[in-house]
């Protein structure tokens, strides 16, 4: 009887230390398969990009409907929001560029203005929030008209027909919104710089010389500068268009996946647009 006692107290000892590693050991392996689906989503993604650029360097695959989708996707990304972008552009040029020229005239750091206009307004605001606006307006809408199409089978259609969903449906959407984002980050830009420079010489915050201002931000430029433009308005733009593309794919046969699709490739790119922008300044100040 002792020695099944002893028997039954070691069992016990023994579950109860697996126990109190399964405990610390379930965190880890929750953060370990958080992180491979990660991987594996941007790996998803990073295919997507790279099809999409190997594919529209043939001038074969620009066919007449791939042409119109194309233009159809800069229509509604890069045209349709231009006044609500130089809204906002007009908004920041009011209160950050007028804010850096009143202040660096009244510390006596003029020399500083055109740098940090440079570094505040077109490396950091001005991608980002174009990103954020392409994001709000496009992600959702992308995604669940490709939702739509898949889950109402118009897709499969698409293929019984002997025609390439990839080609007709993905590379213009995604090519779209990185022609579009790109070009609606340069206008903000500029309208932020402009509206900046009339409203503060309007006050009298700032130079009323129009070519001293321009001179001042255009000597502020660097090649790195264009770099970081470049690069924080494509390279989210590419991600946030591959997964509105996957998540829109992704749906099944149900109309009650779009919504979960729609929010899933929302949330994507926002943390995607902030994860690269991080990513992209990091390499840039080193």
């Amino acid at each position: 009887m002792g020695e099944i006692k002893k028997s039954d107290e070691a069992l016990g000892g023994s579950a109860a230390q697996q126990g109190a590693a399964w405990l610390l050991l379930r965190p880890v392996l929750k953060v370990g398969e958080f992180v491979w689906e990660q991987c594996d989503e941007l790996r998803h993604a990073a295919a997507v990009i790279g099809t999409v650029l190997y594919v529209s360097i043939w001038p074969r695959n620009w066919t007449r409907v791939v042409r119109e989708t194309f233009s159809r996707q800069v229509l509604a990304v890069g045209v349709e929001p231009i006044l609500f972008v130089c809204g906002v552009a007009v908004f920041v040029g009011i209160s950050v560029v007028v804010q850096l020229a009143f202040w660096t005239h009244k510390t006596g750091q003029s020399q500083m203005l055109g740098p940090l206009l440079v570094i505040v307004v077109a490396r950091e605001l001005g991608p980002i929030l174009t990103n954020i606006v392409v994001i709000a307006r496009s992600s959702s809408a992308m995604a669940t008209e490709l939702g739509v199409l898949k889950a109402g089978g118009e897709i499969r259609g698409l293929e019984a027909q002997g025609l390439d969903s990839f080609l007709h449906l993905v590379l213009p959407r995604v090519l779209g919104v990185v022609v579009s984002t790109f070009c609606l980050t340069i206008i903000f830009i500029l309208v932020a710089f402009a509206s900046g420079y009339l409203f503060g010489a309007w006050l009298g915050t700032g130079t009323r010389d129009v070519w001293s201002f321009t001179n001042t931000v255009l000597n502020a430029f660097h090649p790195r500068d264009m770099f970081s433009i470049l690069a924080k308005s494509i390279l989210p733009a590419l991600f946030t268009s591959a997964s509105c593309c996957i998540y829109g794919f992704g749906v099944g046969d149900s109309f009650k996946d779009i919504p979960r699709a729609t929010e899933r490739a929302l949330t994507r790119s926002v943390a995607g647009l902030f994860v690269i922008s991080a990513v992209v300044s990091i390499l840039t100040y080193l």
